[in-house]
Order: structure tokens, then C-alpha cells, then sequence
């Protein structure tokens, strides 16, 4: 059995504890936010917070939680304002949009850790997002305007 949060509201799962973390997401909690990409952790569009980390929720079993708090693009920020957020849809930064929830949870995350980023620490905590429709220029704008403020 493991005991953890998501998006501050307390869970408990008494499943397998081998269950993806995403599919947990998706499958028991109705969160479908979360978007499934590769299942191995190479993409990145399934990226959440656990206890305000980055990591991909294709990897992380329910399991290993205990404790622990998940965030996801619905808990980021309720209205949508997050920085990063308000920065994607000003900049336009998504074309088909798949990745860009991952995109932004890295991204947030990122900021959290890394307030003003370089280009080079930009390219180093986004390069495990793949982005198929090639937006890397706008979201690098994007991450600077939110490191900026909005």
C-alpha cells in the first residue's frame, strides 16, 4: 500500500506497486494530462513532479511513492498562469501540442531549480524532451520570457 499526494489531495493505492505512475494517472485518477510517449523514459512527454523533481511518470512505480507529492500539469497551476504556461500560449510555442505538457513540466521545473538560465543550462534540462514538430526556438524563448517574469 502506498500513501502519497497528487496535486496536494491525499491517495492511497493498494495495487500492484509496480503500476507506471502514469498509468496510475491516467487510468485510475482520470488525469489525462499526462500524455503516454514512449513507455521507456527517452521522450519526456509523460514528465510530472515528485517532490518538485522532474521525472517521468512511464518509470516511476506507484510503489515508490510513499509520501511523496505528485504534481501534474493540472496542479501546476489551477487557472493556467503558471509562468511557464503564460509564456507557451504568448509565444505560441505548441504546433500539434503532444509534447508540450512534458515540455512544460520540465520546464517549470527547471525555473524552480535554475531561476535564471543560460542557454546552455536550458539545452542541458530540456535535451530528454523531444518535441517531433521541432518548436525547440520557441520554447527556449518561452523559458526565458518566464525566467523573466511572463
Amino acid at each position: 500500500m502506498s500513501t502519497f499526494t497528487i496535486n496536494g489531495k491525499s491517495h492511497t493505492f493498494n495495487g500492484d506497486p509496480e503500476m507506471p505512475l502514469l498509468w496510475y494517472l491516467r487510468d485510475v485518477v482520470g488525469m489525462t494530462g499526462t500524455k503516454f510517449g514512449c513507455g521507456a523514459a527517452l521522450c519526456g512527454a509523460c514528465t510530472v513532479h515528485v517532490d518538485g523533481s522532474a521525472v517521468r511518470s512511464c518509470q516511476m512505480q506507484v510503489g515508490d511513492l510513499e509520501g511523496q507529492a505528485v504534481v501534474t500539469i493540472e496542479g501546476l497551476s489551477p487557472d493556467g498562469m503558471h509562468p511557464v504556461q503564460k509564456a507557451w500560449r504568448d509565444l505560441n510555442v505548441a504546433q500539434c501540442g503532444y509534447c508540450q505538457v512534458g515540455q512544460i513540466m520540465q520546464a517549470a521545473a527547471l525555473l524552480k531549480d535554475t531561476p535564471k538560465p543560460t542557454d546552455a543550462d536550458i539545452d542541458s534540462a530540456m535535451s530528454g524532451n523531444i518535441c517531433r514538430c521541432g518548436t525547440y526556438p520557441r520554447i527556449r524563448a518561452a523559458i526565458k520570457r518566464a525566467a523573466q517574469g511572463g
